[in-house]
Parts: C-alpha cells; structure tokens; sequence
C-alpha cells in the first residue's frame, strides 16, 4: 500500500511553518494516541504515522530531501541509507518526534518526571493545578477551603501495579528492561524511547481489569487546603504528593493551587497596601470635620479631615493594610478624599450658594483656581503677541 503524503498526514500545507508542524502534531497525536483510543485497533497504526511524518518534517535537512524526492530520500540509498526513523518501520509510537511534545500532551502541569526504565516500570504521576477563587478578606485572615479535584488515583483492584491478581510485571524484552533503544541511522547510533513499554523498561503480559494495567483510575477526590494570611493573587500553594497517581505504582505528582483574589467593592489591593477612596460632601471638605473610614478587619477608624481638603488627598494608616505573607508585619490603608458636589439642590440651599459664590469672588477662597486661569491668562497673551 502507497504511503500517504506526509503534509497530508499532518494535515498542513506544504510551505507550513515549524510552529504549524509542531500544532499540527500535537493535535493528531492526542486524537489518535493508543492510550487515548483502546477501542479502536486503527488508531495506533495511525499514530504512527503521524508520528513519522513529523519526524520527517520537523528536520530541515529530510524535509528538504522529501520535497525533493517524496519518500524515496528515505529508503535504502537515500539520505545516506537506511531508516531515517530508527529501527523497523512501525516501532516509532514512542520514537523522538513524540517526545518532543510528550509533556505537553499527556503531562499535566508539570508533566510525568522522572521513573522511565530501570525503576520497575514504575512512572511518577503528573502534576496538577487548581484555580482557586477567594475574597479579599480570606486572604486578610486565611482559611481552610474545602476542594474537590478530579484526578487518577491508584487502582483498588490492583494497588497500583497494573497487574491482574497473582501477576507481575515482566521485563520488556524489546529493551532489555532499560526502557530505551538504539538504532542505527546513518552514520549515528540514535537513543530513542523503548516503544514496546514506552520507557516502563516492563511490561505487563495479565494486566488488571478495571484499570487496563496502568495501576490507576480516575476518581474526584476531596480536599483542605489551608490558606495563609497575606497570599496574594497569582501565589501558588503546593501540596505534595496530592498530584495523579503514578503509573504501575509509581510515586504520585503534586498538586498547585493558584489563588485568585475577586475584586472588591470597597478595597483596592497594592501589595500589603489597602486603598480607600471615600465620597466627603463639600461642605464637610471645606469646614474640616472627622469621617468614618472602614477596616478590612470589618471595624472603623475615625478620620480627622482639615478644612480646605480637595479631591485625591490621601491620609495614612498605618497597620490597617493587609499580612505580609510569611512576615510578622502588615501593611497601611490609605483614604482618599473624593470632594462630592451637593446635586438636587432645594432652593434655599442654590440662595446660598449664590450668596457664597459672591462673597467667595472677592475673598480669593480657590487659590488653585487663580492660579490656573492666571497662567491661561498668560498663555493666551504669549499667543497673540
């Protein structure tokens, strides 16, 4: 049977970019992925081939020979002889193309590390995270949030190792339990991922029935988590060994929390700093007077407004911020004045308005006023000179 042209197979147009090629490969590997498809006998023959043509294209040098001569530049005589792939045509599931983008498929978080070939077969399970959403005041006191994460835990049936009751794992004998294999290509002896066990290094020939032999089941597990005072938006809580169980009874990944703080109606967040912008009457502005200014804490706090404050004036307090994480120390609040102009005006109160505007013309009360036509004025006259 003809082989299929590997733009085709990736699904790309001939010119694609290495970017494109590297979608393009990652998308048909999910889809046709063995692990992914245990039902469908066709998918891992069509997984190779995926595999395959990107092996191919993503080396300029074969791609260049294949635009040139289609896949005779890989048979016997071409690019300098031999099976560019490595081994025997079909045993490239797990070849080097694939692992360029294994963790970025099937890795989780932090992807599988660690534990392929020589450790029993054993896989260290992959990291996961959690978006966590909390309130300004949860990170001002902590708390203890209650999660529930859907993961892979290790399977009941087996504990973990993949293998029917009374069997055990067995070296793979593709690699000799070493979880790797060595072709020849070219003039180079080329490493590659054991495709028989997947870099396991073992196989298992009585697999378990509930879990198909990879020691693990999906289950949604509940969980605390205790937040500190003073996380900030964007910090991350690690919970070790809490991540997916491991394959054949492999240790299990970590799991990270990221917290995300929801906005609020009355604080805004600078670090440990708390900001407060407060609505005073014009009145109270310009007589001075004392206002009531919330805490993140849930109190008050008595703040003494001079006469003549305008509009963004800011008053500290010092304390009334947020924890710092990890310090024995918190940060301030600051309020900022917002001079609220009266609207709805009765009138009596527009009579006196009127009455004060009067007066306030010939006292010079709005200095920042005079001030700023003064130097329009002269503006102006710089203008039209």
């Amino acid at each position: 049977m003809a082989k299929r042209d590997y733009y085709d197979v990736l699904g790309v147009e001939k010119g694609a970019s290495e970017a494109e090629l590297k979608s393009a490969f990652r998308k048909r590997a999910k889809e046709l992925h063995p692990d992914r498809n245990r039902d469908d006998p066709k998918a891992e023959d069509g997984f190779k081939e995926v595999n395959e043509a990107y092996d191919a294209l993503k080396d300029a040098d074969k791609r260049a020979a294949y635009d040139r001569f289609g896949h005779a530049a890989f048979e016997q005589g071409g690019m300098g002889g031999g099976n560019p792939f490595g081994g025997a045509r079909g045993n490239g599931d797990f070849s080097s193309a694939f692992a360029d983008v294994f963790d970025d498929l099937f890795g989780g978080f932090g992807g599988q590390r660690g534990g392929r070939g020589g450790n029993g077969g054993q896989m260290r399970g992959a990291d996961l995270r959690y978006n966590l959403t909390i309130e300004l005041e949860d990170a001002f006191s902590g708390k203890q949030a209650s999660i529930k994460v859907p993961t892979a835990v290790a399977c009941e049936g087996c504990n973990g190792t993949g293998a029917a009751e009374g069997a055990k794992p067995e070296n793979c004998q593709t690699c000799a339990g070493m979880g790797k294999v060595r072709a020849q290509q070219g003039f180079f002896t080329v490493e590659r991922t054991c495709p028989t066990c997947a870099g396991r290094g073992q196989v298992i020939s009585n697999p378990c029935g509930k879990c198909s032999g990879s020691g693990r089941t999906r289950k949604e597990r509940a969980l605390n988590v205790q937040i500190p005072k003073g996380v900030e938006d964007g910090n991350r809580i690690r919970l070790p060994g809490e991540g997916e169980a491991g394959l054949m009874g492999g240790p299990p990944g970590d799991l990270y929390i990221f917290i995300d703080i929801e906005p609020h109606s009355i604080f805004q967040r600078e670090g440990p700093d708390l900001f407060c912008r407060i609505p005073v009457p014009m009145a109270l502005s310009a007589l001075g007077g004392p206002i009531e200014a919330p805490t993140i804490d849930g109190g008050r706090a008595r703040v003494s407004i001079p006469s003549g404050t305008q509009s963004g004036k800011q008053f500290r307090l010092r304390g009334k911020g947020m924890p710092v994480l990890r310090q024995n120390r918190e940060g301030d609040l600051y309020i900022e004045v917002a001079v609220e102009t009266p609207v709805n005006l009765t009138k009596r109160q527009k009579e006196l308005l009127e009455e004060f505007q009067t007066i306030a013309d010939t006292e010079q009360n709005s200095p920042q006023n005079e001030s700023f036509f003064k130097n329009v004025k002269d503006f102006w006259g710089r203008m039209t000179s």
